[in-house]
C-alpha cells in the first residue's frame, strides 16, 4: 500500500482551533487542519510552515508536538504529524481551501472531519 507522510497544524487563537474545508479531490467538502506533504531534507517543523505560507500566506510558530496519527485510506497509508501552532501574523488567505472556520472545542463535532482528523479531535478533547 502506499504510504504518505504529512504534517498538520493545529493553529490555536482566543481558545478556538482552525479548520479548513477541501475544495477538491476525493474528499471535497469535508474539513481537516491545513498541513501537507513533507519534501526531502526538511524537517516536519519547516515542512509545516512551508505548507501554512503555501496554503494560507501567513506564517505561523510551531508551538508543541500534539501526536502522530496513522490511519489507512482506502488508496494509502496515512502517518501525519501534527503540532499545535499559534499565528504571528493576522492575516489568512485561503489558496487552496473553499472554507474556514475558527472552532470553540464545543464546536469541533460540528463540521465533518476527515477521518485521520478526527483521531487528532479526539487527542485534542483530552
Amino acid at each position: 500500500m502506499k504510504q504518505i507522510e504529512v504534517v498538520a497544524a493545529i493553529i490555536r487563537k482566543d481558545n478556538k482551533i482552525f479548520a479548513t474545508q477541501r475544495g477538491y479531490g476525493e474528499w471535497k467538502d469535508w474539513w481537516e487542519f491545513p498541513g501537507g506533504k513533507m519534501e526531502a531534507g526538511e524537517t516536519p517543523e519547516e515542512a509545516l510552515k512551508r505548507e501554512i505560507r503555501e496554503e494560507l500566506s501567513t506564517e505561523i510558530s510551531v508551538d508543541e508536538f500534539l501526536c502522530t496519527v496513522e490511519y489507512d485510506y482506502p488508496a494509502f497509508h496515512l502517518k501525519m504529524h501534527c503540532y499545535l501552532c499559534s499565528l504571528l501574523t493576522e492575516a489568512l488567505h485561503l489558496n487552496e481551501h473553499e472554507a474556514a472556520k475558527w472552532l470553540s472545542k464545543e464546536e469541533l463535532d460540528s463540521v465533518k472531519w476527515l477521518p485521520a482528523d478526527m483521531l487528532v479531535i479526539d487527542a485534542l478533547k483530552k
